[in-house]
């Protein structure tokens, strides 16, 4: 089992696995720049948090994804949307240790990642959500856990054979974040070929 380390992830400076044969249709909630969405096998389940049955992850962690805004920093861009989820409590919260509801359920919940990552149960457990996530990775670097791998052109022209992704190539890149406690992101093209959103997603939580 992969545990969360000791230490709390770093304070934010600033700002799915869906089983192939049960897939819920995608909407979103916009809330601000962020965009959050609700692809659930279980209504009763915070958005983005699902049991992960497919692509190899392992049993107890849970994918999630996000779209945001485009940005050209990606680490800023990832920051902001913790940020959004650590307020709205849209990730699972372990000491309450309740299935089927998310941190917002919860009056009391931590309103600092100083608070959520002071329990030794969150450390354990994670959140099953973007939180579990710190850091973007630098071109080259290699995957660590806890660490967010962007999706480069070379990338894109092998497994799509195009440049500039949008949106419809969302569901294909998805097997890229293969592993647990690991996410991908990808910047998103509007019609036009300019950049309108970053994907964030990947699989974590135990």
């Amino acid at each position: 089992m992969i545990k969360i380390a000791a230490d709390p992830l770093p304070p934010i400076r600033s700002g799915p696995l869906v089983a192939e044969a049960i897939r819920a249709p995608r909407t979103a909630r916009r809330v601000d720049q962020v965009s959050v969405p609700l692809r659930r096998m279980d209504a009763s389940l915070p958005s983005g948090y699902l049991a992960s049955r497919s692509r190899g992850v392992n049993v107890g962690a849970s994918g999630w994804s996000y779209y945001v805004a485009y940005q050209p920093d990606l680490q800023v861009a990832l920051d902001g949307l913790r940020r959004q989820v650590l307020e709205t409590g849209d990730y699972w919260w372990a000491v309450p240790y309740e299935y089927g509801k998310s941190a917002a359920d919860f009056p009391n919940r931590p309103m600092t990642e100083a608070e959520l990552w002071a329990d030794e149960s969150v450390q354990e457990s994670g959140t099953h959500s973007i939180l579990d996530m710190s850091r973007i990775l630098a071109d080259g670097e290699e995957p660590d856990y806890g660490t967010i791998q962007p999706v480069v052109e070379a990338e894109a022209i092998e497994y799509l054979g195009t440049r500039k992704l949008t949106r419809s190539h969302v569901e294909a890149i998805e097997p890229l974040a293969n592993r647990s406690w690991f996410g991908r992101c990808a910047v998103l093209h509007d019609a036009d070929g300019n950049p309108s959103e970053i994907y964030f997603w990947g699989s974590s939580g135990d």
